[in-house]
């Protein structure tokens, strides 16, 4: 044998053994994990939905691990100083990000966020999803999404209608709307969701787009009514009130979502570890009732399907975003 098969030979053994090796590693370490305790880093301050969904997950999740599981709060420039310092960290699955439609769809095409919300993160959880009511003032003369869209029709911008604040969900929710519809509505933002809401309530504000946690107690008590859902599938805490779609503006669907994301790279078998874990966490008996208080509906979809679905969000925020004209 000539000395050059012998080299080349000597250079695919060694290729193979340091592949046998990573691969041996890589096994030893999903075997070991989790050795030690977890963090879920909440884009958010603490107290709100994510927050508090975050907790109750790691409780149970930490309870599955045998490890605890550390809730941390970064929030700060829309979600995005969470997003990167996950995005940035070893992809060894300790550390998580609780994504949301914010942190991976609409700040991505509202601004510089330093990260992709693609390419640097892998989803290992679908958690929840609440979706808005397209809710109006008792007094106005909408009933339907029908009436407020022949309205709009026969007087474009002269329909007004309240949001959290420029790029917010609900005021995206509405642009998507009015793109679909084909109509032009008027624009008055608030600074959150709670004045906004008020002027509703006070008759100001014909219609707004309201998350069903919010909208729900509302509409029981009869100081609202609702035209319409935006999730895909009826709300089973308003299931006589039609979805968007059935009304007319198919495949239309917006929603405020929750998952539990790692960093890219992180390897498969960790991945797979901690999707069984959070699957059977969410079907846990507390959870369930924690996510039906807070007016959210639990995400069902399989990690693939997942994916599939955030990347279809990016997608749609970032042509409404350019569509509104907003952003950098």
């Amino acid at each position: 044998m000539s000395t050059m098969k012998q080299l080349r030979r000597t250079h695919i053994s060694a290729l193979l053994a340091g592949a046998l090796l990573m691969s041996m590693g890589v096994t030893a370490q999903a075997q070991s994990f989790p050795s030690k305790p977890l963090t879920i880093i909440v884009p958010y301050p603490p107290g709100g939905t994510a927050d508090l969904l975050a907790r109750a997950v790691g409780i149970k999740l930490g309870e599955r691990l045998g490890q605890p599981v550390i809730v941390e709060n970064k929030a700060g420039a829309g979600t995005a100083i969470g997003a990167r310092y996950v995005a940035d960290v070893t992809p060894d699955g300790y550390t998580l990000l609780l994504g949301t439609v914010s942190s991976h769809a609409i700040n991505p095409a509202m601004t510089k966020v330093g990260y992709d919300p693609v390419r640097d993160f892998v989803p290992v959880a679908p958690l929840a999803s609440i979706p808005f009511v397209l809710v109006a003032n008792p007094a106005s003369p909408y009933n339907t999404l029908s009436d407020l869209i022949g309205a709009a029709q026969k007087a474009p911008g002269a329909i007004s209608y309240a949001s959290a604040g420029p790029g917010t969900s609900n005021h995206l929710a509405a642009e998507m709307l009015g793109n679909s519809a084909k109509v032009k509505l008027l624009h008055i933002p608030y600074r959150g969701s709670a004045p906004a809401l008020a002027d509703v309530l006070a008759g100001h504000v014909p219609v707004m787009f309201d998350l069903q946690s919010t909208a729900v107690p509302n509409i029981r008590q009869g100081k609202l009514k609702p035209l319409a859902v935006t999730s895909a599938r009826r709300s089973s805490l308003l299931p006589d009130v039609p979805t968007v779609a059935e009304s007319g503006l198919k495949d239309y669907e917006v929603s405020a979502w929750f998952a539990l994301f790692a960093p890219a790279r992180t390897p498969q078998p960790v991945q797979h570890r901690l999707d069984t874990e959070l699957a059977a966490v969410m079907q846990s008996p507390d959870i369930k009732q924690r996510l039906h208080d807070m007016g959210a509906d639990p995400d069902e979809r399989s990690i693939a399907q997942f994916k599939t679905y955030v990347q279809e969000e990016a997608r749609k925020y970032s042509l409404v975003v350019r569509t509104a004209g907003l952003g950098q």
